[in-house]
């Protein structure tokens, strides 16, 4: 009979009782748990001898770098070499056929003056030169007839004299007369302002109709062949920076164009308002998207000791103390060595002593 319940009824309650089974089917199942348990222990010892799979170990080589700091300013681009173009003399301003932004090229005329004044002592002066002229082939032939006469004794010596000066005197006349001569042709050559050199307008001073005085500048040329980052800096930065190391240059509205360069001038005395000093960097092959007056981002890497630096994932812990795992080559084996830590950046950690 299988193994089940069995419900014996009487008037006044209900017994339940358990049949037991024959004692074959009690035998039959204490294999069947005895073989589970056999299987189940096999497979436990299995699984304790088979070993875990090895795992990788990610392994780098760390070499001594400059710990000092890097600084960041912000400047603008401007020319190696500006020049403030003004006429020499004054006057008044009819022409400016340029204007800023324009490229000049040597020789072009920038701006005229008024010339009515200046031409009027041209023809002044080439009229003083013909006189002192006809009056020295006066002097001249006045000179030769006594010359001649002192050799018949017509005439005295003291005539003689006389003549040879007032024929210097022409001569001198002469002389002076193209001397003023020259001066009138400049003054008229002053009244039209030309391109020393090849370049770009990046200011004006005066405005045709204008009454300008010499000097006064009239354009600022930026000459071609060269371009400065030109960065205020503080003096605590210009201290301890190096004007060999190289400065890092790029647009701050694009930071992808970029240029390098070094250090050429700096300001020997500091901005009265600000406190800081001027300091100028020689672009080396500056891109063309870099142009006159655009505002850029210079990064300059300050001098400091050289310190060692490691990803803050190796750091470990040996003793209460930071240490590392420190790979042999030779044996390919692993050591834990104990490191001084200086500080702790984004990602890594700067190590003192022990490695």
């Amino acid at each position: 009979m299988p193994l089940g319940w069995r419900l014996k009824n009487n008037a006044e309650s209900m017994q339940v009782t358990m049949t037991r089974p024959p004692s074959r089917s009690i035998a039959s199942l204490a294999v069947a748990f005895a073989a589970c348990a056999t299987l189940s222990a096999c497979q436990r010892a299995e699984e304790a001898v088979a070993e875990p799979d090895a795992r990788p170990v990610r392994s780098v080589t760390i070499e001594k770098r400059e710990a000092g700091d890097v600084v960041v300013l912000s400047g603008r681009i401007a020319a190696e070499d500006e020049t403030a173009i003004a006429f020499r003399i004054s006057g008044r301003l009819i022409d400016r056929p340029v204007n800023v932004g324009d490229r000049v090229r040597k020789g072009q005329v920038l701006a005229r003056l008024e010339q009515m004044n200046e031409r009027n002592q041209l023809l002044a002066a080439q009229a003083a030169l013909n006189a002192a002229r006809a009056e020295r082939v006066r002097a001249g032939d006045a000179l030769q007839r006594q010359q001649s006469l002192i050799g018949e004794g017509f005439t005295t010596r003291a005539n003689l004299d006389t003549a040879l000066a007032t024929f210097r005197a022409a001569e001198s006349q002469v002389k002076s007369a193209e001397a003023q001569l020259q001066m009138a042709e400049d003054l008229v050559g002053f009244t039209v302002l030309t391109a020393e050199f090849d370049g770009s307008v990046t200011a004006r001073g005066a405005e045709a109709g204008e009454v300008v005085q010499g000097g006064q500048m009239i354009l600022r040329i930026a000459r071609e062949g060269g371009t400065d980052a030109v960065f205020e800096v503080p003096p605590q930065v210009l201290r301890v920076a190096s004007r060999q190391t190289p400065v890092e240059v790029s647009l701050t509205e694009d930071p992808r164009i970029k240029a390098t360069g070094r250090v050429r001038e700096v300001s020997p005395q500091a901005n009265p308002i600000t406190g800081t000093f001027t300091v100028r960097v020689g672009l080396d092959d500056p891109p063309s998207g870099m142009l006159l007056g655009s505002v850029v981002s210079g990064r300059l890497q300050l001098a400091g000791e050289q310190l060692v630096v490691i990803p803050s994932s190796a750091l470990m812990t040996s003793e209460g103390n930071p240490a590392i795992w420190v790979v042999d080559r030779a044996t390919s084996t692993v050591a834990l060595r104990n490191i001084s830590i200086v500080r702790h950046e984004p990602g890594s950690v700067v190590v003192g002593d022990g490695l």
